[in-house]
């Protein structure tokens, strides 16, 4: 059974007429299409297979999830995607008030305001923001509910909204409550597919992909996050899928797990692409088997074993896999273009209020320097 994600990996314009219209973009079948009254461009580059459709029914693939392989994560077949598509007009960018230097991914049980209350007051006053999930086998209240929730507890939440679940129309809903809430930003992402074995009677929608949301997100007023996986392939292409984020309206990137020299070199092929975007590299936070394995069990998501077994073996592996992640995250911040880092993980499998104690230590340690 594959995992859960840890919610990061996207069309008509906004419903209401008072709305920006949403930028021009690519039909699935390739063809020009209208919205918001003006004519759509093709992509610039080649699309899916010819004959072949996305599971997820994506346009800008391909997504995070592709395996090693260059398989798809939905089916057994290779991903449709041979190559990123490319974005056509430019989306201005609505720009981020601040870049987090530490950005802390939110977990708690769900659908209990008393819990959200407790993790964010631990984590609300050692990070900068909030990055809350979206996991495919774990709902939560809707996503500007919340923001809200955590904004009442000094909490600045970054929002992830998937396409999973969600149709345009909800989606347009979602991001015109979460801008009237003011959040600093929402992570337009795709969304993973379900597991077969969760929820198998819920319709996966997929209206959109996450480059479409976060074109949709730009018009709408809100600063659009993007994800990126350095390690998933086609990895000499995914700095190029980066640039077409952008394009599309992203103003900052949340990258998943991968090794500093990876994150590295990725950053320098980043910039060759034309990537200018602030970028938060993600540092991997566990302390026990489950943890760890929670990571590594992600597609795209490449964790280093010598460190992982050091942690695991060590006589405190709090206190080991707290100085591990200080070090990535260090090594991390040094890299150029790097301009702060994510903190994501289960970090322990102890319980949600333990697990943001110990994310809450590495964010001291990683302010410390």
């Amino acid at each position: 059974m594959r995992r859960a994600s840890l919610g990061r990996d996207e069309g008509h314009g906004p419903c209401e007429q008072d709305s920006e219209p949403l930028p021009d973009e690519p039909r699935p079948d390739g063809r020009a299409g209208i919205s918001a009254g003006r004519l759509i461009a093709e992509p610039r580059s080649a699309g899916p297979v010819p004959g072949q459709s996305c599971p997820k029914h994506m346009v800008m693939g391909p997504c995070g999830g592709v395996r090693p392989d260059g398989g798809c994560e939905v089916h057994a077949q290779p991903c449709v995607f041979p190559a990123p598509v490319a974005w056509s007009d430019r989306v201005p960018p609505v720009p981020l008030d601040a870049v987090p230097l530490i950005l802390t991914d939110f977990s708690s049980a769900a659908y209990s305001m008393p819990a959200h209350a407790v993790v964010a007051g631990i984590l609300a006053p050692v990070s900068d923001a909030v990055l809350v999930g979206e996991h495919q086998d774990r709902p939560d209240f809707p996503p500007a509910q919340l923001a809200s929730i955590l904004q009442q507890t000094g909490a600045r939440p970054w929002i992830t909204l998937s396409c999973r679940d969600r149709n345009r129309v909800v989606l347009e809903q979602e991001l015109h409550g979460l801008r009237e809430l003011g959040v600093s930003a929402v992570l337009c992402v795709t969304g993973d597919a379900r597991a077969y074995d969760v929820r198998p009677e819920v319709t996966q929608v997929f209206d959109l992909d996450g480059p479409r949301l976060a074109a949709l997100a730009a018009a709408i007023g809100l600063p659009a996050a993007v994800p990126e996986t350095p390690a998933a392939p086609p990895q000499h292409l995914r700095p190029f899928r980066l640039a077409q984020k952008q394009r599309a309206g992203a103003a900052v990137a949340v990258l998943n797990h991968d090794a500093v020299g990876s994150v590295t070199r990725f950053m320098a092929a980043a910039e060759q692409a034309g990537v200018t975007i602030p970028v938060i590299a993600a540092v991997a936070i566990f302390t026990d088997p489950a943890s760890a394995s929670a990571l590594s069990g992600l597609p795209g998501l490449e964790l280093d074993p010598a460190v992982v077994r050091a942690v695991l073996d060590a006589a405190d592996p709090v206190a080991a896999g707290i100085e591990a992640a200080a070090q990535q995250a260090r090594a991390l911040l040094a890299i150029p273009g790097v301009a702060g880092v994510n903190i994501s993980g289960p970090a322990s499998d102890r319980g949600h209020e333990f697990a943001a104690r110990i994310k809450a230590e590495l964010a001291v340690r990683i302010r410390e320097g």
